[in-house]
C-alpha cells in the first residue's frame, strides 16, 4: 500500500503544503477536517494508509490531546503540528518552534524579542525563543491572553511595544487587505512604520503574494525580514525528515511554496 501524507485544517484549501511536499515526491493531499469531526478523522488515518500529517489552524491543541506519544517540546508548547502514525499509535511533535529558529539569520540567545500575538503560533515562537536563551516580551490586543502565555512560558507580558532586537508578528494582522487607510496593517499594530527600522530583524508569520505592509516597511528600511513562507518551508522540512529519515532539498520546497503560477491567497502560517 502506498504511504500517504496530508495536512489537516479547517479551512485548509489555501495551504501551500501539498505543492511543497509533492515537489519532493511525497504523496500528499489536503485533509479538510471540521472541528466536530477532527477526533474521528485523525485516528482513522493510520489504518487508511497514512504515515503522517501536518496540522494547521484550528487543530494544533486538539492534535496534541489525541496523541498517544508526544515530544517534550510539543507538550511544553501545548500544541502539535506534526503527527506520525505507526504501529497503531499517534506520535505528536511540534516543528513550528525549531522551524522558526532555523529561519532566523542568527541565533537569538542573549537578544531581546518582542512578539505580537498570543495564539498557537505565538506559543511555539515564544517557547522557542525562551528555550534558545532570548528574553521575550509579549503584546496582545487582549492583555489577559498575553499574560497567560507569558506566565506559562517564562516571558513578560507588556501593555505596549518595548525596545527589542527582534520583532515577530504572530497575529493575523496583514492577512486581510480590505481595510481602509494608507497603511492598513499599521492601523491595528501598536507600531508606526518608521519604528520598524529600529529592529535588527523582523519576522512576519503572515504570508501574502505581495508581502504584508509590515514586511514591506521592514524591507524598505533595510531590515532583514523573514516571512511566513520561509517558516512554512523550515517546519515542513523537519516534518519530512521525521517521516522519511532524509533531509529534503530546501530550495525545491521554497520554489514550490512560492510558485507564482499556483493559487496564492493570503494565509496565516500553518
Amino acid at each position: 500500500m502506498l504511504t500517504r501524507y496530508g495536512v489537516l485544517g479547517w479551512p485548509v484549501a489555501h495551504s501551500r503544503s501539498p505543492a511543497m511536499f509533492r515537489a519532493l515526491g511525497l504523496p500528499y493531499q489536503l485533509l479538510p477536517a471540521p472541528p466536530e469531526l477532527f477526533g474521528e478523522i485523525v485516528p482513522s488515518l493510520g489504518p487508511a494508509g497514512y504515515g503522517g500529517a501536518n496540522v494547521t489552524i484550528p487543530h494544533k491543541q486538539a492534535a496534541l490531546a489525541l496523541a498517544d506519544e508526544t515530544t517534550d517540546r510539543a507538550a511544553a508548547i501545548g500544541a502539535a503540528n506534526t503527527l506520525t502514525f505507526a504501529d497503531g499509535r499517534i506520535h505528536a511533535d511540534n516543528t513550528d518552534a525549531p522551524g522558526f529558529l532555523a529561519s532566523l539569520p542568527e541565533p537569538p540567545d542573549g537578544k531581546r524579542a518582542l512578539v505580537f500575538g498570543a495564539g498557537g503560533s505565538a506559543r511555539a515562537v515564544v517557547w522557542a525563543l525562551v528555550d534558545a536563551g532570548a528574553s521575550v516580551a509579549v503584546w496582545n490586543r487582549t492583555p489577559e491572553r498575553a499574560e497567560e502565555l507569558a506566565d506559562d512560558l517564562g516571558a513578560e507580558a507588556v501593555p505596549a511595544p518595548v525596545d527589542a532586537d527582534l520583532l515577530v508578528n504572530c497575529t493575523s494582522i496583514g492577512l486581510d487587505d480590505s481595510s481602509s487607510g494608507e497603511v492598513p496593517d499599521f492601523k491595528l499594530l501598536p507600531l508606526k512604520p518608521d519604528e520598524v527600522g529600529e529592529f535588527s530583524c523582523v519576522v512576519d508569520l503572515v504570508y501574502r503574494p505581495d508581502g504584508t505592509d509590515l514586511a514591506r516597511a521592514s524591507r524598505e528600511r533595510g531590515v532583514p525580514t523573514i516571512d511566513g513562507l520561509e517558516i512554512l518551508v523550515r517546519q515542513g522540512a523537519l516534518s519530512y525528515e521525521s517521516w522519511t529519515g532524509r533531509a529534503p532539498d530546501l530550495d525545491v520546497m521554497r520554489q514550490a511554496a512560492r510558485d507564482p503560477h499556483a493559487p496564492a491567497p493570503a494565509s496565516h502560517p500553518e
